[in-house]
């Protein structure tokens, strides 16, 4: 049975605000214990950060938990994991708070829910769904196949306003649900990470590292763990392919858009056009990305993360892969008689990606990004416990 202490200064951290959930007590609690050691200090900016405070409030667990990159790098180099009776595994700790992060500061919140049901099934019966409707109301206007198939323009299928009043209100709804919850993320942290207002240098550096995915590197260049103790970099390579190809594509987009109403230049466009030439360019980096994120997810340690978080992750990486490879069908099939229902398929997957993103993977490019910047910020101002070098 607790002491009747024990049971006070849990009700009194709960009052402040320390912590809430059994997940953030357990992040506190590591950080205590890694706070000690020190050991990894040099590993990633969790340590750094962690150096600056004696104690975890809830502000700061969800600060660390956004700057973890999970590569593993400490659990393998820690003398403290599990066996030992310290039981210390902060990837996976930081993993169950990051996701409980999402649902915390998400926006609408009682959307934060959808974080945990957002899983593999249902991100590709949602695609698969969508894709349905759209070959049902193309073949209500002429048929799937054949003639229908061999227009050599997309708007002959689903004329250019209908397709901008579908995706421009779910593409608004998008970015405001993240933008809102990033700002809430940011308003939350904020207080834990000195309070500065964010500067020039401190923007450029937390771009910079975003950019380069330096903290990928494992803390020594060599890359991340995977299923075993060999350092990799494949992690890295497959993220960088996964996020510059997804820019490469959302650029072709953009530039489309520009071309369309403000040169009076209507899709589709041939080569060497620029948004062929991007697209093109992001939908093969963005296959070969995926491809091999789920790769590595599916042989990753099971130590090393959240298992719980499994579905979500896949099902991010399925309808990223699943947008991309039916883009580029539908470019090998223009003017084919499968033209109209490849279209279906890709218009359904990109609908898809766009409702699950405020609410999926994706948020953690998002949160993570806000954490390096108030990192960035904090690590410029005199260290208030005069403890560690940065």
């Amino acid at each position: 049975m607790q002491s009747l202490e024990t049971l006070t200064r849990e009700a009194r951290d709960l009052a402040d605000g320390r912590w809430t959930t059994p997940a953030e007590a357990e992040v506190a609690r590591q950080m205590q214990i890694c706070n000690g050691c020190r050991y990894c200090e040099g590993f990633c900016a969790v340590f750094p950060a962690m150096t600056r405070r004696l104690e975890f409030a809830r502000a700061d667990v969800h600060q660390l938990a956004n700057l973890c990159h999970n590569c593993g790098a400490c659990y393998h180099a820690c003398q403290y994991a599990p066996p030992h009776e310290f039981a210390i595994n902060v990837p996976q700790a930081m993993a169950r708070v990051r996701v409980q992060t999402y649902a915390d500061h998400a926006w609408p919140p009682a959307l934060g829910r959808l974080y945990r049901r957002n899983g593999l099934t249902l991100a590709l019966a949602l695609a698969a769904a969508l894709a349905l409707f759209l070959a049902l109301a193309a073949a209500s206007r002429g048929g799937l196949w054949g003639v229908s198939g061999e227009r050599s323009s997309f708007y002959d299928v689903f004329p250019h306003n209908l397709l901008v009043g579908l995706f421009a209100p779910v593409f608004g709804c998008v970015a405001l649900a993240l933008g809102m919850g990033a700002l809430r993320f940011w308003r939350g942290v904020t207080p834990a990470t000195s309070g500065a207002p964010l500067s020039a240098p401190a923007a450029a550096e937390a771009a910079h590292d975003v950019l380069r995915l330096k903290y990928l590197d494992g803390g020594h260049g060599e890359g991340c763990h995977n299923d075993d103790d060999a350092y990799t970099l494949s992690r890295r390579r497959a993220h960088h392919l996964t996020f510059y190809g997804f820019m490469l594509c959302f650029a072709a987009t953009s530039v489309a858009t520009l071309m369309h109403y403000l040169l009076g230049q209507a899709a589709p466009y041939d080569l060497p056009s620029l948004p062929k030439l991007l697209g093109g360019t992001g939908g093969l980096s963005l296959m070969a990305g995926t491809a091999g994120l789920w790769r590595l997810n599916r042989r990753r340690h099971p130590a090393l993360g959240d298992a719980a978080q499994k579905p979500m992750d896949l099902g991010f990486i399925a309808l990223l892969f699943l947008t991309a490879a039916s883009g580029m069908a539908l470019w090998a099939c223009r003017g084919m008689p499968a033209q109209t229902l490849v279209l279906c398929l890709h218009l359904g997957a990109v609908m898809a990606l766009f409702l699950t993103l405020p609410y999926g993977k994706f948020a953690h490019a998002v949160y993570r990004t806000a954490a390096l910047l108030r990192h960035a910020v904090e690590k410029r101002q005199p260290n208030p416990v005069g403890l560690g070098d940065e």
